[in-house]
């Protein structure tokens, strides 16, 4: 009996910002392998925002296009550590 493929969410999205899957038993594979370092950069740049984040805040004053460049830049951190997430739980069942 041949084992059933699970279906991966890969780091990306597709045409009009619909996920894209990956369906392959190979976890060592070119696409797989190029998902593992894409989620690595993500979570690296989540990680660099948070800091950024942490020193704008910090300050008495933030000008309010920086605080929007800002906010901008974490819901887009926080967006793609999300689906990693939601990758990596559903690869764990």
């Amino acid at each position: 009996m041949t084992p059933q493929n699970e279906l991966r969410l890969l780091p990306w999205s597709g045409p009009e910002g619909k996920p894209c899957y990956l369906s392959t038993d190979d976890s060592d594979g070119h696409m797989s392998r190029l998902a593992d370092n894409i989620e690595a950069v993500q979570l690296g740049m989540a990680a660099e925002m948070l800091e950024q984040s942490q020193e704008v805040l910090g300050g008495e004053y933030v000008e309010p296009d920086r605080l929007r460049l800002m906010v901008t830049d974490l819901q887009r951190a926080l967006r793609d550590v999300l689906r990693v997430a939601i990758s990596r739980s559903a690869s764990q069942r």
